[in-house]
């Protein structure tokens, strides 16, 4: 995936006048010179763009959809008063501007966008549409020989992150330097799907994930004596599910006072449940707590949904997705509203409209987004980090998952060709929301975390030991783990400087140093761990297989972490009376203090934490017989993949799981007043 490059821009006169240099060109070639170009960032794939994907017999033929992504005006000046508005101390702190101001100040000028069309129109491509605003962009549609003259680019067959071949250029697109600057990046050049996992007209929900007892209501409720001993000591049953009562008391919002009133948290996901808000009323009022008031629950959907099946995004996978967030958000702050925004699908491009929508009509001030894909698979980095520095602007905070597949290597997650941090979680414009194994005791008090990482180790045939020693092998019994790492794209943000240590931040994913600093996630973490996770109502398909019935399941993975943290970051904004924006800066500022306890992976010194979990073996019908394994607690990967959980800030765990985070801002507000 390219950096993001700022280029010089030119003036409105300027791009007017090469608007009619172009059009001459196209009417008459031979007339003039030919004109000068510019390299287009992010417009080839990083994985074809490397040694080993040379290129195949070349593709001359086909049709090609694409996106030029506008990049409007000051791009130096859109990340400077991002930072400022997002910095405490700085004279700028909140003072934060309105979409239209951001438009006017940042946002493409007509003359921009005229001067693409002009050129676009030239090539022989067709104009399909054109969005004026923050992230907009010129749709085109035409021939690859139409492409290939529009772009400079020749076009051949490689083989993508996931081992198939798809069509690529074989080198950076380009444009006439005239308009190249008003160009951010273009999509769409490429056949390979660029599709977030969770993870026409929308398929029904799927079946429900059933929880094999025993399990325990709180953590060691129930001890596994029957099972076999493993570190020298019967382990306990794992739980059935913590509920959002539990949770908002071991992260200290109980005790803050706060319900997030007066505050609005969006969330993003592809998709729409079709029993959405009354399965999250119905969990709510089942659990104890309030459902819904009216107008406090509002969605924004467009006008279709595409890529609907099994076989491409799975839209019915993203119903449990879309449930647990609203759930998450609602248990953390029940007073606060909440604005589920729908992509019509998993692609990239889909995903970054709904986030543009955020940002250009201020839906929000914190956007929970559960889902994410290897880096080299983002198609849309630049066009990302433009909406997310223009909420900074904005006073909006984006949070991100930092994956469910560890450091995203092969051994982790199959579509991954290689050791590498996700996106979006990784830019250093969002919050990267990492995962623990969280123990809740009896009286909902907080007894310890570890971070989430989880070797399984079977019960052998006999049933008198476990199969292997424990903890077990990896990869072979890998079951998932927090995302972090260090980023290979984005130098160390200013914010991280004095916490993140160097060990980290110079170390890349492929063994080598880096000369400079880099971007090192998560920032923060919270529950995340399926055997520690959060209970979740969803209506689903029934094991009879034909009926649907609202069902209680226990889930699990950084898709729970977000929502929980963006919830609490809902009480924090009340507590504070203000917006807190981007909160990086504020989360690191008090890295140390009571706002955050440390995580790490032994929590009671050397020697291992473990749990024993019945699963059945279809949990989708309820089928037996039950397979017993005890999970090894706080194992976020080996070797070259580890992410350990130490002391201080890690890539594990980050800077920590709320504690007085929501009290650190109410304090603030009192010492300010």
């Amino acid at each position: 995936m390219s950096r993001v490059i700022t280029r010089r821009r030119t003036t409105m006169a300027a791009v007017a006048a090469g608007a009619l240099v172009v059009g001459g060109l196209a009417m008459d070639p031979s007339a003039h010179a030919a004109p000068q170009r510019s390299s287009i960032a992010g417009s080839q794939p990083s994985w074809a763009a490397t040694p080993a994907a040379a290129a195949a017999p070349a593709v001359k033929t086909g049709a090609v959809d694409a996106r030029i992504y506008l990049a409007g005006r000051d791009s130096a000046g859109l990340t400077a008063y991002a930072t400022a508005a997002s910095s405490p101390g700085n004279a700028l702190y909140r003072h934060y501007l309105t979409p239209a101001q951001v438009q006017a100040r940042y946002g493409p000028t007509s003359a921009q966008i005229s001067a693409i069309e002009s050129w676009v129109r030239s090539t022989g491509l067709k104009v399909t549409g054109v969005n004026a605003r923050e992230a907009g962009y010129v749709s085109v549609t035409g021939s690859v020989a139409a492409a290939s003259r529009a772009f400079d680019v020749a076009f051949g067959s490689f083989k993508g992150p996931d081992g198939h071949m798809y069509r690529a250029p074989e080198s950076a697109a380009s444009a006439p330097s005239s308009v190249a600057d008003a160009i951010l990046t273009i999509s769409g050049l490429d056949t390979a799907p660029h599709m977030a996992k969770p993870a026409n007209a929308l398929p029904p929900p799927g079946p429900n994930y059933w929880i094999a007892k025993p399990c325990s209501a709180y953590y060691g409720q129930k001890v596994a004596t029957s099972e076999p001993s493993a570190y020298g000591k019967s382990q306990p049953w794992t739980v059935c599910g913590y509920t959002q009562t539990q949770i908002r008391a071991a992260y200290g919002v109980t005790a803050s006072g706060m319900t997030g009133k007066g505050q609005t948290v969006a969330i993003v996901d592809a998709y729409a449940s079709p029993t959405m808000p009354g399965d999250a009323n119905k969990f709510a009022q089942l659990t104890g707590d309030a459902p819904f008031r009216p107008g406090q629950y509002k969605q924004y959907l467009p006008s279709s949904f595409s890529q609907t099946g099994p076989a491409k995004c799975g839209a019915a996978g993203w119903y449990g997705e879309e449930t647990l967030d609203i759930e998450s958000v609602h248990g953390q702050a029940p007073d606060a509203n909440v604005r589920f925004v729908a992509a019509a699908s998993c692609q990239d491009e889909d995903l970054a409209d709904a986030l543009a929508l955020i940002v250009n009509d201020h839906l929000a001030t914190i956007v929970s987004d559960s889902w994410g894909e290897p880096a080299d698979q983002d198609d849309l980095t630049q066009v990302n980090d433009l909406i997310f520095r223009a909420g900074a602007a904005e006073g909006i905070g984006f949070f991100f998952s930092s994956g469910d597949n560890g450091y995203e290597s092969p051994n982790e997650d199959p579509s991954s060709d290689m050791i590498q941090t996700d996106l979006p979680a990784s830019s250093p414009w969002v919050t990267s929301v990492g995962g623990t194994s969280l123990a809740i005791g009896a009286t909902n008090n907080y007894e310890f975390e570890t971070s989430w990482g989880t070797l399984l180790d079977p019960l052998a045939k006999d049933g008198q030991s476990w199969k292997l020693t424990p903890p077990g092998l990896y990869p072979k019994w890998y079951d998932g783990s927090s995302g972090g790492g260090t980023s290979t794209i984005y130098p160390q943000p200013y914010y991280q400087r004095k916490v993140v240590p160097a060990s980290l931040s110079h170390a890349l994913p492929n063994g080598t140093v880096s000369a400079t600093p880099m971007r090192v996630e998560p920032d923060v973490s919270a529950l995340a761990d399926p055997s520690t996770g959060m209970l979740v109502g969803e209506t689903t398909l029934q094991p009879d297989g034909v009926t649907f019935a609202f069902s209680l399941s226990r889930i699990g993975g950084t898709s729970v972490a977000c929502p929980t943290f963006a919830g609490i970051e809902a009480d924090a904004q009340q507590a504070a009376g203000y917006p807190l924006g981007f909160a990086n800066p504020a989360i690191y500022l008090r890295y140390g203090t009571p706002a955050f306890r440390d995580v790490t992976d032994h929590p009671f010194g050397p020697g291992y934490l473990g749990e024993v979990r019945n699963n059945y073996t279809n949990a989708a019908t309820k089928q037996g017989p039950l397979v017993t394994y005890l999970r090894t607690l706080g194992i976020d990967g080996e070797g070259a993949e580890a992410l350990p959980a130490v002391q201080g800030y890690d890539d594990a765990t980050g800077v920590g799981s709320p504690f007085e985070y929501v009290q650190s801002f109410e304090n603030l507000l009192n010492r300010s007043t």
